[in-house]
């Protein structure tokens, strides 16, 4: 009988430490000043309430940029962020929908299958700059609206939030 309970205490303890996402792993704490906050039920954290990035921890998880009008700007834009999939992916997040917030508290909501690989970005960068708040930054929910035909609808438009401070999990 002690063997039996001391092999399933080794087996919950190894299951424990294996990875799994059972358990939260962690992310490294932001060096500088956040720019988005993450809330909700993620398999990554660094806060008690979920995920804190600065600028240079969203440039880890990957640059990506491309180039498309917008209703916003005039002329065609390069922009630069990183993938709302490869976020979601690196935070654990497979479904539900995003709650993005803006600075003024504006929110709209996101429905997770909008990150595609090749969808919306969080871009930092327009033109190869580092947007102000003033310029609809530092963080703005960008979609390929030229890629394709279904992101130039009134719906994507809606979901395209600048000024992004915050996204809270909504399974």
């Amino acid at each position: 009988m002690c063997r039996w309970v001391v092999l399933m205490f080794v087996c919950l303890f190894s299951g424990a430490f294996s990875g799994s996402t059972a358990w939260a792993q962690t992310l490294r704490t932001p060096s500088g000043p956040v720019l988005l906050t993450v809330d909700g039920p993620l398999s990554v954290s660094n806060v008690p309430e979920g995920a804190s990035f600065d600028l240079p921890m969203l440039k880890e998880l990957g640059e990506t940029s491309f180039t498309t009008e917008t209703i916003w700007t005039e002329g065609e834009q390069t922009f630069t962020g990183v993938s709302l999939h490869r976020l979601l992916e690196e935070l654990g997040v497979a479904d539900g929908s995003l709650r993005a917030v803006a600075i003024n508290e504006y929110w709209v909501e996101i429905p997770v299958s909008d990150a595609e690989p090749d969808g919306p970005i969080i871009a930092w960068a327009r033109n190869g700059k580092p947007m102000s708040v003033r310029d609809k930054g530092p963080l703005w929910v960008v979609y390929p609206y030229d890629d394709n035909p279904e992101y130039r609808s009134e719906i994507i438009f809606s979901r395209s939030i600048w000024q992004l401070r915050r996204i809270e999990i909504e399974p």
